[in-house]
């Protein structure tokens, strides 16, 4: 299928800027990949699971909306915006020093007994859980200090993730490092795109997402839970079948209505194959266009045995 739209000038910034989360799936160092493929002159790009939002912050429009379902993420994101980035900056320290969590950019790894190659894990445990205990018993209004908590929660926590169980309670165990200059120019980075940008942060179902709203000059990026991999975002069923099938005639609609999308997936992981994807791409072989991109984990915190199978990640679109 041939392109209706031009690519001389994609929408995407000089410069790549980085997520303050280390988000599971999240798309950066894919995106010198990813952003050529975007059209130019988007009015409204909606970012239809954001999750770290890498994708987003590095994408020309009008107006940003960016939507998960993680309500936590979405507070986050918007304590964020609408609070002075030295007010947040600063509370996040305030934090780390009530709670006596590590700070090796001031002190050093021999201040709390530790080195690099072991991690800061046997000092910070106990301080760490005691704020996370803090956090998940929390009853004050969820401000700019709740979000903060939730922020140095995850800083801390293993790998830097985001995970909440069936109660709502933050359950991640402590990582091996703490809060250094590099988390701190991302998070600032971050802050100062979002509020330069018209952003708006939604937390709804992807279904929630009224598609009759948008136009031809709108854009909506799909980065879903993969349906034959495992993440800590697609744990408790959270992604199956049928919310595979309900993407596909989402983006089915979309393609009808002529309104600009690409989603991201893989069409084979380890020696799964997601069929129900690959069905709906054979059905539609003059719609929808299939760019395969080449994955790195350079640098990446899985361990080797993980790595060796190869994924068939693309991008497909509807142009």
């Amino acid at each position: 299928m041939q392109s209706a739209y031009s690519f001389v000038s994609v929408a995407m910034t000089n410069h790549i800027y980085q997520s303050p989360l280390n988000y599971t799936g999240g798309k950066y160092r894919l995106l010198p990949q990813i952003l050529p493929y975007f059209p130019k002159g988007i009015n409204t790009f909606i970012d239809l699971f954001c999750g770290g939002c890498n994708v987003g912050l590095n994408v020309i429009a009008t107006n940003h909306t960016y939507n998960d379902i993680n309500p936590w993420l979405i507070g986050l994101y918007s304590a964020f915006k609408n609070n002075d980035k030295g007010l947040m900056l600063n509370t996040v320290y305030e934090i780390i020093n009530k709670h006596n969590l590590s700070l090796v950019s001031k002190y050093g790894y021999a201040y709390y007994n530790c080195d690099s190659s072991s991690g800061l894990g046997p000092y910070n445990r106990d301080h760490f859980r005691n704020l996370k205990i803090h956090f998940n018993q929390y009853t004050g209004i969820k401000d700019y200090y709740y979000y903060a908590m939730l922020y140095v929660l995850i800083v801390y926590s293993f790998n830097n993730q985001i995970r909440f169980n069936k109660d709502g309670e933050f359950n991640l165990p402590i990582g091996k490092r703490d809060f250094n200059s590099k988390m701190e120019s991302k998070l600032l980075a971050f802050i100062d795109i979002i509020k330069s940008q018209n952003a708006s942060f939604t937390c709804l179902d992807f279904t929630g997402i009224d598609s009759s709203l948008l136009s031809t000059s709108d854009f909506v990026y799909i980065d879903p839970p993969y349906l034959i991999t495992c993440a800590t975002y697609n744990e408790q069923n959270a992604w199956n079948e049928e919310k595979e099938h309900l993407l596909l005639k989402y983006i089915d609609n979309l393609t009808a209505r002529h309104i600009r999308c690409a989603l991201s997936n893989v069409l084979s992981s380890k020696g799964k194959i997601n069929i129900i994807l690959n069905n709906w791409l054979k059905c539609n072989v003059s719609k929808y266009n299939v760019h395969h991109l080449r994955k790195s984990y350079a640098n990446s915190s899985y361990h080797t045995s993980e790595i060796e199978g190869i994924s068939d990640e693309v991008l497909i679109t509807n142009y």
